[in-house]
């Protein structure tokens, strides 16, 4: 099972709004298919394995991140390719919360006379399906927002300047992580400012996560990397019902996708934003900033993961701190998160935090 988790991880920002699933098919004590669902979300991951195994899979044992699927869709379910193959047993880490699935893909296989196993490697499992179970049951994706900042805590000097604050290494363990969400977010005015392109570079030819910006005017610059490259990795605008309707459709017109949001006050609403991008499909989302933007989703409590990059620089008071106003008035209503792990990165700290 840990095997196929590992596989299923290498589908990770490629296959939303499907699962990143892995399988593994042992006849006796010999590995006969792996499989891991494919960019797009097709094929899965069991009709992976179930082709590299052929006709060996009658009486071997499937080991499956995530229940098999029951419904029809643009491809048959997968209970029934175990099934039609002849596999014996299936273990499975955990189950399937969507509606269409939620325990009928068990249902078949038993049906069949398959010996069912769950629950090996569950949290590990329910951790890596965390993005497609959250927008099965809440409606919206998980989200990782990503904060790099020096010693006390800066993202830019008091002139702006923020390039670079960590290192090489951290940068490019940033990328590596871009690669496994389907969506990059930024706040309008990062967008404005750094003119990032928010693409995934040094990682060889990989599908690019789509580029979210939410800005309520769609205030960015029409000549910004975003704008420009907009057909080529989509860019996708959440945006204030009272923008500019002359400006969205420009937007529409280089290729972006635009999002209308509620507001809350004067800002757009965090947690309709996060409901429209999972309406939208997407399942992991990789927020970097600015510092209102991780202000507004840790004060919604919309933060599932802080993964923070760390640099041994000072920049003082002056500097824009990396999150924005709280308006917290004790201690107690602050949102507390559970260490995962700390890793040395180059000469930075990258120091992972849960939700608890």
């Amino acid at each position: 099972m840990s095997l196929a988790l590992a596989l299923g991880r290498r589908g990770q920002g490629r296959t939303a709004p499907n699962p990143a699933v892995g399988c593994v098919i042992v006849q006796g004590t010999r590995i006969i298919g792996r499989g891991w669902t494919q960019p797009g979300g097709r094929p899965h991951a069991e009709t992976e394995a179930l082709a590299q195994a052929g006709d060996k899979a009658a009486g071997a044992t499937a080991y499956v991140t995530l229940e098999p699927c029951a419904h029809h869709g643009k491809t048959p379910p997968c209970a029934d390719a175990l099934v039609a193959a002849g596999i014996a047993r299936v273990v499975i880490a955990t189950g399937d919360t969507d509606p269409r699935v939620d325990g009928a893909g068990i249902a078949i296989l038993q049906a069949a006379g398959i010996d069912v196993t769950t629950g090996i490697c569950e949290d590990e499992a329910q951790a890596d399906h965390a993005g497609f179970l959250m927008r099965t049951e809440l409606g919206r994706p998980f989200v990782t927002l990503k904060l790099a900042s020096s010693f006390d805590g800066r993202i830019a000097t008091g002139t702006g300047e923020s390039q670079w604050i960590t290192g090489p290494m951290a940068r490019r363990h940033v990328h590596a992580m871009r690669a496994r969400h389907d969506a990059v977010m930024v706040g309008g005015g990062t967008a404005r400012h750094d003119d990032p392109a928010l693409t995934v570079r040094g990682m060889g030819d990989i599908t690019q996560p789509a580029r979210i910006v939410v800005s309520r005017r769609i205030d960015v610059p029409l000549m910004s990397k975003l704008a420009t490259t907009a057909r080529e990795v989509p860019v996708v605008l959440c945006h204030g019902r009272d923008a500019d309707p002359m400006l969205q459709r420009t937007w529409r017109d280089l290729g972006a996708t635009l999002l209308p949001c509620a507001t809350r006050g004067t800002q757009l609403d965090p947690q309709d934003i996060l409901q429209k991008l999972g309406d939208h499909g997407l399942t992991r989302v990789f927020s970097e900033g600015g510092s209102a933007l991780a202000a507004s989703l840790i004060e919604a409590d919309l933060v599932d993961e802080l993964v923070g990059f760390t640099a041994g620089l000072a920049i003082g008071a002056e500097g824009l701190p990396n999150i924005g106003a709280l308006g917290l008035g004790s201690l107690e209503a602050a949102q507390r998160y559970r260490l995962k792990s700390v890793t040395r990165i180059g000469d930075d700290i990258c120091h992972i935090w849960n939700r608890r």
